[in-house]
């Protein structure tokens, strides 16, 4: 009797003294410690039953909760990480709603152009690599812009440069550089050979090679004609060892998840990828190496209405504790872009009379893959810039509902770009619950040339809408088009909310402003909703996955000349920290 009332009391004793323990660490003894507290800061949580909160608890991959400081407290405990957010701001993780992922790793490797102020330069750059590399090697680069430079390029057709001095350049290599939009590029003439294109090659379907007066290419092909330049590139290419290409493809992978993370994008939707990257991203998810969630689309060449078991195959919902989803095909290319004067338009280009633009892929082939999803759960994603293009895809679109009696919400089909509209094609977007999947740094980086293009009146109607959008109840996505930006949710995220023109003290038709909460959903929830996720993430909300981004500056509150400056300070993805300021 003694001995067993002596161990009733040892264990009592026992738990006084756990209690005490789990007491002055701060848990409460009747909820389960958190693996992970973020404290003190500013939460924003995009989630309507609270607001805002000081404090987020993460169990697992999870949100178990978020509230205040002294709410959250009860669940830490010993083994808790706690990060001390210093009063910064922890949003939900941007979400990148359009982007090429394979195509963002590529340029990483490449000559990046972007930004450089004249073609001169990039001549120069080109001469530098043509030095060091092998006769013969192909030289690559990415992010040329023939309206962003300060002086002329030169000799010029049909307002491209030729490409002369790059001939000078790099006599004994082939290079190929691509137009930002990457809806044309420009070729030596090593190159040019390579691809067997001269002055008796035709047009392509869908694309334009670029003469001067006497016949002759000058290096510029645009939209479709691309594709016989890339096809020399690929044969190029397929000469490496498997060993050589996988640890290409390896290296551009982590380079352009590295880039995502440190952007504080947890989430990247990627416009369209062939089986094969599909099954090696898979591979890679499998092996623990993809800390990024994926929503890849699959492209749309490789969609055949003979052949739907090797689409069906690649259906795949949250793989790897949803980190790869594939359950869309795009981004199916229905017309060019503004830059390359190639977006197809209802009426010619201001500054090109003769020109409306260019129908890339047919509108049937489109209907004949949106058939195909439509009939297998798939999403659609058609890129369509112009007017035209956009009437084009909603005519479409509007017709296969009413076939297949379906409700367009539930589908989210999308519109990528929606970038010039007919006024009165905006209120369908709403009225069909059709995805507006819109960048909005387009607007600030493109406007300077948009008003040559389309003229006042065409612009300020229809141009990058986004406010008349969002008042006809359409949901509207954000994100960058990396590569053709830089993978900045912040910049993207600035120029929504401000429309300062690049270059410029003004901004381009003000009215068309984002408010910041409307900025913030369409890189959260909206981009959460338009890959089906809203249920999971999205939100800081308990019960939702752990995807939480911290910044350096409140872009809630700071002032406009202030949001640039913002740098991410955490990007925690599944409740894992995988990119820290501290640590890079």
């Amino acid at each position: 009797m003694k001995t067993e009332r002596r161990r009733s009391m040892s264990m009592n004793s026992s738990a006084v003294i756990m209690l005490a323990t789990l007491t002055i660490a701060g848990c409460d003894p009747h909820v389960a410690p958190a693996d992970m507290v973020l404290r003190n800061g500013h939460v924003v949580t995009m989630d309507s039953t609270t607001p805002s909160g000081q404090a987020i608890a993460v169990s697992g991959d999870t949100i178990v909760a978020v509230g205040s400081d002294s709410a959250i407290q009860r669940y830490v405990g010993p083994g808790t990480k706690v990060i001390d957010l210093e009063g910064h701001l922890a949003i939900p993780g941007f979400n990148e709603s359009h982007g090429h992922f394979t195509g963002l790793g590529q340029t990483l490797t490449e000559l990046r152009l972007m930004g450089v102020p004249s073609w001169q330069q990039i001549a120069t750059m080109v001469g530098d690599a043509a030095k060091t590399a092998k006769p013969g090697a192909w030289i690559q680069g990415s992010g040329w812009h023939q309206e962003k430079w300060n002086v002329s390029p030169g000799r010029v057709v049909e307002g491209f440069q030729t490409n002369d001095l790059i001939n000078q350049a790099a006599p004994n290599n082939p290079v190929v550089l691509t137009h930002a939009s990457g809806h044309a590029l420009i070729a030596n003439a090593a190159a040019l050979r390579l691809a067997g294109i001269s002055s008796s090659t035709p047009n392509p379907p869908g694309g334009r090679i670029i003469k001067d007066a006497s016949g002759q290419p000058t290096g510029v092909l645009v939209d479709g004609a691309q594709s016989l330049l890339r096809a020399a590139l690929a044969k190029s290419l397929a000469a490496r060892s498997p060993e050589e290409a996988r640890a290409d493809f390896t290296n551009e992978i982590h380079l352009a998840t590295q880039n995502a993370l440190a952007n504080g994008v947890t989430t990247f939707q990627d416009m369209g990828e062939s089986f094969a990257t599909i099954d090696a991203i898979k591979k890679m998810v499998d092996t623990g190496d993809m800390p990024l969630r994926l929503y890849i689309l699959v492209s749309g060449n490789e969609v055949r209405a003979d052949d739907v078991d090797s689409l069906t195959a690649h259906r795949i919902i949250d793989h790897g504790n949803g980190h790869l989803t594939v359950r869309a095909i795009g981004e199916i290319t229905a017309d060019g872009a503004l830059g390359s004067r190639s977006a197809w338009m209802l009426q010619p280009y201001d500054d090109d009379p003769r020109n409306s633009g260019l129908n890339v892929t047919p509108m049937s082939r489109i209907r004949e893959i949106a058939e195909v999803g439509i009939a297998h759960g798939f999403q659609i994603s058609v890129h369509a810039i112009g007017d035209r293009a956009n009437k084009e895809t909603l005519d479409m679109y509007q017709s296969l509902f009413q076939e297949h009696h379906v409700k367009s919400d539930t589908l989210r089909w999308r519109i990528e770009h929606a970038q010039h509209l007919n006024p009165g094609d905006i209120p369908r977007f709403g009225q069909m619950g059709v995805v507006a999947s819109m960048q909005g740094i387009h607007a600030c980086s493109d406007a300077p040339y948009v008003l040559p293009r389309l003229g006042m009146q065409r612009a300020q109607e229809g141009a990058y809408v986004w406010q008349s959008l969002w008042k006809t109840g359409a949901v509207v996505t954000n994100g960058t088009d990396v590569p053709v930006e830089d993978i900045s949710p912040i910049a993207s995220f600035h120029c929504s909310v401000t429309r300062d023109m690049v270059g410029t003290d003004s901004a381009f038709f003000p009215a068309q402003k984002l408010s910041r909460e409307q900025a913030l959903q369409t890189y959260t929830t909206n981009g959460a909703y338009v890959e089906f996720h809203d249920r999971q993430t999205g939100s800081l909300k308990p019960g939702k996955w752990a995807d939480i981004t911290v910044l350096s500056r409140d872009i809630m509150t700071v002032p406009d000349d202030s949001i640039l400056g913002t740098n991410v300070l955490y990007t925690i993805v599944g409740g894992k920290v995988v990119y820290s300021a501290a640590q890079k």
